[in-house]
């Protein structure tokens, strides 16, 4: 039985999503912020919900946009990631200060809807690799057979088989005795032996061959190293334009300079890396591209989301209808935005792809300019806004703590692979968290991001020395930590570049 479609899977996975569900996985990784997961889980299940709907209506029903407002560090990117994660949704996040109005130096806004459809093509590519695996292994595994053992020849010419086996060099042998000599050579004829008649032969190829591929599962090749012809694929000089504001041109010179037949390279690498390779390169084959690129396409267009970071840093409009300086470009960029989130269609390598249902989701932190400063037309494609709120210490304590990959579980774990046990106490945790809350006070807030500069300096000689401690345990105390960062805290000036 083979396994559940890409399509099928995202849909049994929305169907099990309800909005609370949604919640409480956010809630594995993201401390607080209850407001900003509620509107996210609610936009997602109501891409489940439009589906249901009969196909006059549904095609009315449009995603609601978010805007999320708060400053960094409080988990505004992570809530989208994760989301996106979560519902296996073709994800994007781009950052508005990259883009520029149509006409000056830059990236156009429509290059964040080729990267959804590039993100799309690659999410559905893996997963059909995956689901191709078992089946590309097995053809994998004769290929590398074929390397190993090579055809037999006919017993005719019998005079040429031993110059033909000796040309073959590590790559392999007609009989096992000749190719690994060190395990043990299996007692059987050589196949062009010229005594023996056609049926002998063949039935020795066939055991000879079913030994090998014993061998191989078992892994008792694995030392070897044999010859193989791999499909090269050289990077286009075409893709050195790629990401420079000429993305057009590049999709135009790609139509007009079709690949001409795909070269190979004949490389030498050990049998498990080959049997790699070779799975890789017969999965490939075993995928329909252009159904692969019809999928992909059609997700991107109902599942994707696209994250608009630094959305504050377009805002504002010129005075006086004559703008100048750096930010000439800045609503010339929310007025290109216009079209994308209310839905167009944009040209990509793949085909055409509408954004009518793409989930758009934007972020700043709004400390200079507000939301009202943006264009209003663009506020209204936004009919949703959050404000996420400043961390306080319990909240940092709690996310040294409390999420599936909390920074205190990730450098317990980084040392652990040297033996070193690291034993955080939890007094230590609680001082971590006020003198991080302490500096963003002082200087900028920059939220939760402060706790990786914090940690750093903690255990900034500990990681140095961690080789040369040997299997030890060390106590992480509050004493130790005001320890190292007492000094650092005491000179203001120095603290604002070393913290």
């Amino acid at each position: 039985m083979s396994p559940p479609s890409p399509a099928a899977s995202a849909r049994a996975r929305l169907d099990s999503l309800t909005p609370r569900a949604i919640v409480e996985e956010l809630d594995r990784y993201i401390v607080g912020q209850k407001a900003a997961k509620r509107a996210v889980a609610v936009a997602l299940r109501n891409r489940w919900r439009r589906q249901q709907v009969e196909p006059p209506m549904r095609d009315e029903i449009t995603p609601k946009n978010i805007m999320l407002i708060g400053p960094t560090g409080v988990g505004k990117t992570e809530i989208a990631r994760r989301l996106a994660r979560l519902a296996g949704a073709p994800f994007v996040k781009v950052e508005a200060s990259k883009f520029t109005e149509v006409g000056y130096v830059g990236r156009d806004v429509d290059s964040m809807v080729r990267d959804l459809a590039e993100t799309a093509v690659q999410m559905l590519r893996e997963e059909e690799r995956e689901r191709a695996r078992p089946r590309a292994r097995e053809q994998a595994e004769e290929r590398l057979l074929d390397v190993l053992l090579p055809p037999a020849p006919r017993p005719s010419r019998a005079s040429g088989a031993a110059g033909s086996a000796s040309s073959v060099g590590n790559a392999g042998s007609s009989t096992f005795s000749t190719l690994s000599p060190s395990m043990g050579a299996i007692p059987m004829p050589a196949i062009g032996d010229s005594t023996m008649g056609a049926g002998g032969a063949s039935d020795a190829a066939g055991t000879t061959r079913e030994s090998f591929r014993r061998l191989l599962r078992e892994g008792k090749l694995d030392d070897r190293m044999v010859e193989i012809d791999t499909a090269d694929s050289p990077q286009s000089v075409i893709d050195v334009f790629s990401g420079t504001g000429m993305e057009e041109m590049v999709l135009n010179l790609k139509d007009m300079l079709p690949q001409v037949g795909r070269r190979t390279k004949r490389r030498r690498m050990s049998v498990p890396e080959a049997m790699e390779a070779l799975t890789e390169e017969e999965a490939a084959k075993l995928i329909d591209v252009d159904k692969l690129t019809k999928e992909a396409i059609r997700r991107a267009e109902e599942a994707g989301i696209i994250f608009i970071d630094e959305i504050d840093k377009v805002a504002g409009r010129e005075s006086g209808g004559h703008g100048g300086g750096p930010d000439v470009s800045r609503e010339g960029v929310q007025r290109d935005l216009l079209p994308i989130v209310e839905g167009s269609t944009v040209s990509t390598k793949y085909g055409p792809l509408k954004t009518d249902h793409v989930l758009f989701i934007a972020a700043g932190a709004f400390h200079v300019a507000k939301p009202k400063d943006l264009i209003p037309e663009l506020q209204g494609r936004f009919p949703i806004r959050v404000e996420l709120e400043s961390l306080s210490d319990d909240d940092l304590v709690r996310i040294l703590t409390e999420p599936e990959n909390a920074l205190t579980k990730q450098y317990i774990a980084l040392l652990g692979t040297e033996k070193v046990t690291l034993d955080i106490h939890s007094e230590a945790v609680v001082e971590i968290a006020r003198i991080a809350a302490l500096v963003n006070s002082r200087m900028e807030n920059i939220g939760a991001r402060r706790l990786h500069t914090i940690m750093e300096r903690v255990l900034d000689d500990l990681a140095f020395e961690a080789p040369e401690l040997g299997q030890v345990t060390i106590p992480i105390t509050a004493a130790y930590v005001r320890e190292r960062l007492d000094g650092v805290l005491k000179d203001e000036d120095l603290s604002q570049y070393v913290l």
